[in-house]
């Protein structure tokens, strides 16, 4: 007997699971990634890829950070139920 489609007590079934900060991140990374080779294999510009990773890490720290910022204020907002 399969339990896993069964909800726990304090869940909505219904309601789909957010998406997660760093999956964001780490997908836009990637597409950043692979706009950026597409970019240089056309001859369009010549890339450094030292400053690509130090723009793409920048980039990728300043987003995890301001998406955490934004869950933990989004998370302080909602109705407590009273139990620890």
């Amino acid at each position: 007997m399969d339990n896993s489609n069964i909800p726990t007590a304090g869940q909505d079934p219904a309601a789909p699971a957010p998406a997660r900060v760093g999956t964001i991140v780490w997908g836009l990374i990637v597409l950043a990634l692979a706009a950026l080779i597409i970019v240089a294999q056309l001859g369009v510009i010549s890339l450094n890829g030292t400053y690509v990773l130090i723009g793409l890490m920048i980039g990728a720290g300043v987003a995890l950070v301001a998406g955490g910022l934004l869950s933990a204020r989004k998370r302080d907002n909602e109705p407590t139920t009273g139990k620890s």
